[in-house]
């Protein structure tokens, strides 16, 4: 009996590491299968320049807290880009009025304005027109002021159009073209740049 016993475990102890290698095989199997699974990184999608919503034939006006009109901006198709947060304006219509009853008129083939409405890009045909201001009390009155140019950078907040291709300048009866300006309303001061020439007309004579 002892023989048999001792001939059926030799035969086992043959097989033992056969055996213990396939319960660690099953052993690491088993926990790779149930390990958790290492998280994908989150994909954050890229902004396009595509734009994300579109205006046909509009007109979009701003008021102050007494309801008075502040600004107008017209056209006939704008298109809003995430990715700079910018609206590209086609044919379009800018005018805005000053507490002091100024009104500003800017027009052009296309604008590009930043997303507070404080930097505007005029491009092709591009008119900015300040009316004429009536004088008051302790101010003098200021003629009609006019910029033309392929290119205007206006600046609503300062008051500043600038400019680095050539424009033409209209002030009253004056008139003046340059390579480039630099016009801060505020400070009233005008700055030509390059080839600059003026036509200057005497005012009329007082009676």
């Amino acid at each position: 009996m002892i023989r048999v016993v001792r001939q059926g475990w030799d035969q086992l102890s043959i097989y033992l590491p056969v055996l213990l290698m396939g319960l660690l095989a099953l052993g690491s199997w088993w926990l790779v299968r149930n390990a958790p699974m290492p998280q994908a990184p989150a994909i954050v999608p890229l902004k396009t320049h595509q734009p994300d919503y579109f205006m046909k034939n509009f007109s979009v006006k701003n008021f102050d807290a007494t309801g008075r009109l502040k600004s107008e901006v017209q056209g006939q198709e704008a298109r809003h880009y995430p990715d700079t947060d910018t609206l590209e304006i086609d044919q379009v219509r800018m005018r805005s009025v000053t507490p002091d009853g100024r009104l500003t008129v800017a027009t052009a083939n296309r604008a590009l304005s930043n997303a507070d409405g404080s930097e505007v890009q005029l491009f092709g045909n591009a008119i900015v027109t300040r009316e004429p201001l009536p004088a008051k009390p302790g101010a003098q009155a200021q003629p009609r002021m006019e910029f033309r140019g392929e290119f205007l950078h206006a600046f609503t907040n300062t008051e500043r159009v600038r400019s680095d291709q050539p424009v033409t300048l209209t002030r009253g009866n004056d008139r003046f073209t340059a390579d480039g300006m630099d016009y801060d309303n505020l400070d009233q001061v005008l700055q030509l740049r390059g080839r600059v020439r003026g036509m200057i007309l005497p005012g009329a004579a007082k009676k």
